[in-house]
């Protein structure tokens, strides 16, 4: 499945209007941890098909950032049904990543 990039424009549709589960990752070019958190982000989408994954950069959508209150990136974003269920901050490994869809 195509990671999709979110916006605070397309954010209400893509994510809270969204049937299912929702993987955000934010992240900014600029951070190490997260262009080591990419690539494990990317196996999960393509592993689990069934799941919606997007990358939001905090550098582009600030508001979106705020509105998360991230204060550290890398940060994992889990919505169900347009729900928030989980978050994580931080470099984790695939397993990790994995835990916290439901």
């Amino acid at each position: 499945m195509d990671i999709i990039t979110i916006t605070k424009d397309n954010f209400q549709a893509e994510v809270i209007e969204a049937k299912g589960t929702v993987l955000i990752d934010f992240w900014a070019s600029w951070c190490g941890p997260c262009r080591m958190l990419s690539p494990i982000v990317d196996q999960v989408a393509e592993e689990h098909p069934d799941i919606k994954v997007s990358k939001i950069n905090v550098d582009e959508e600030p508001e979106l950032a705020s509105q998360f209150d991230v204060m550290s990136i890398p940060m994992l974003v889990v919505f169900k049904d347009g729900q928030k269920v989980n978050e994580s901050v931080g470099l984790i490994p695939k397993e990790k990543v994995e835990e916290l869809i439901p």
